[in-house]
C-alpha cells in the first residue's frame, strides 16, 4: 500500500480510497479542488499501484496497512474519509476495527454484503474479463454502457493494469464479496450510491442503516457505478467542505 500526500499538514485531514482497478489518480481532480484546505492522503491499493509490481492481499490487510499510517502519521485521527467501492469496503473495516478515530465518513457504493457463494468465481472472473476490455475499448462497449464517463474509468484501468494484471482483479473480487461487515462505530457516517447501481448499491445502504440506524444514506439521480466522482468531483468537494465545517 502506497500513500501520497497533497497540501498542508496543519490543516484538516482527509483519507482518499480508491476503488478496485484503479490507482489513486483517479482522485487528482478532487486533490485539486481540495488540497488547499486539507492535507490529503490518497491511498494505493496493493495490487494497483502505479508503476509498481504488486498483488492484492485482502481488505483486512489493507484496513490495517491504512489504520497503522493513522496511527503513526496522524496521531490516529482523521477529520474525513472518502472511500469508493473497493475502498468504502477497507473503510467500513477500518470503522469496524475501531483503533482510529474518524469524524466523518462516506462510503461511496462499497460492496458490505456478501455474494452467494455459487457467484463469486463466476463474477471475479467476469469482471477480470471486464477489465481486460480496457485494452479492447470499442464502440460497442460505449453503447451497452451508454456513457462517457466509463471512458475515464477504463484509462484509469489502463495505468495499473500491467502490474497486477488479472489476479489482482480475481483476488479483489473474491474478497470483497466473501465478507459481510457486522459492526461499524463511528458519529457521521455517509453512504452515497446512484440510481443506475441501486440494484445492487440499495441493499448495501440498507444493511449499514441496520447495524447503524444514524447512517445517512444519499442516492444521486442518474448515476452509475464512480460517475459522481468522474463527472462530479465539484460535488463531492463541496459536500466534503460542508460536512468538516460542521
Amino acid at each position: 500500500m502506497t500513500f501520497n500526500t497533497y497540501g498542508n499538514k496543519e490543516n484538516q485531514s482527509l483519507l482518499l480510497i480508491p476503488g478496485l482497478g484503479v490507482s489513486h489518480e483517479i482522485f487528482l481532480p478532487l486533490i485539486e479542488l481540495l488540497k488547499s484546505q486539507y492535507y490529503i492522503v490518497a491511498v494505493g491499493i496493493d495490487g494497483f499501484l502505479l508503476g509498481q509490481e504488486s498483488q492484492f492481499t485482502s481488505v483486512d490487510d489493507q484496513a490495517v496497512q491504512a489504520t497503522q499510517y493513522i496511527q503513526e502519521k496522524l496521531n490516529g485521527h482523521l477529520d474525513v474519509a472518502y472511500g469508493l467501492s473497493l475502498g468504502g469496503k477497507i473503510l467500513s473495516r477500518m470503522m469496524e476495527r475501531n483503533e482510529v478515530v474518524i469524524d466523518h465518513a462516506i462510503m461511496d457504493a462499497a460492496p458490505l454484503l456478501p455474494l452467494p457463494k455459487w457467484s463469486v468465481n463466476p463474477l471475479r472472473y467476469y469482471q477480470s474479463l471486464n477489465v481486460w476490455t480496457c485494452y479492447h475499448w470499442t464502440g460497442f462497449w460505449k453503447f451497452v454502457f451508454h456513457s462517457h464517463y466509463f471512458d475515464v474509468l477504463l484509462d484509469e484501468c489502463k495505468k495499473v493494469w500491467p502490474y497486477g494484471k488479472g489476479k489482482a482483479v480475481r483476488d479483489g473480487y473474491k474478497d470483497v464479496y466473501t465478507q459481510k461487515l457486522e459492526s461499524i462505530h463511528g458519529t457521521d457516517i455517509h453512504y452515497w450510491y446512484g440510481t443506475k447501481e441501486a440494484f445492487i448499491a440499495k441493499p448495501q445502504a440498507e444493511h449499514l442503516s441496520k447495524i447503524h440506524p444514524d447512517t445517512h444514506v444519499e442516492v444521486f439521480s442518474g448515476m452509475n457505478h464512480g460517475q459522481l466522482l468522474v463527472d462530479y468531483p465539484e460535488e463531492i468537494a463541496n459536500r466534503i467542505l460542508r460536512m468538516s465545517s460542521k
